[in-house]
């Protein structure tokens, strides 16, 4: 929509604000821009709120999610800390068990 004023030059400009000047009356102009300032404002408030509580409704799932997050990373990390203690465990056994056969076949 843009750009449909942009195809108007200046003296058609000056033509269509002539003619809204006479159609409204140089006492109508002025109310009828603080009227348009007020709906902007009105409408620029109206979609704050909207922001803000779309903001304030979804930080509860946002927190949910990064508690959520947070546990599954820790599981993991347990997890993966019980799988090398394990590995490290059975290492050892075969280790011991290796250098036992090794004794029994070397007398």
């Amino acid at each position: 929509m843009a750009h449909i004023f942009l195809s108007f030059g200046g003296g058609e400009l000056i033509l269509v604000f002539l003619v809204f000047l006479l159609l409204f009356g140089a006492n109508k102009i002025p109310e009828m821009a603080k009227g348009l300032g007020k709906g902007l404002k009105e409408f620029k408030k109206a979609t704050d709120d909207i922001k803000r509580e779309l903001s304030e409704s979804t930080n509860g799932i946002t927190q949910e999610i990064t508690n959520t997050t947070s546990d599954i990373k820790r599981n993991i990390s347990e997890i993966t800390t019980n799988i090398a203690q394990d590995i490290n465990t059975q290492t050892e056994v075969v280790k011991n068990d290796a250098t036992e056969v090794a004794k029994d076949l070397n007398p």
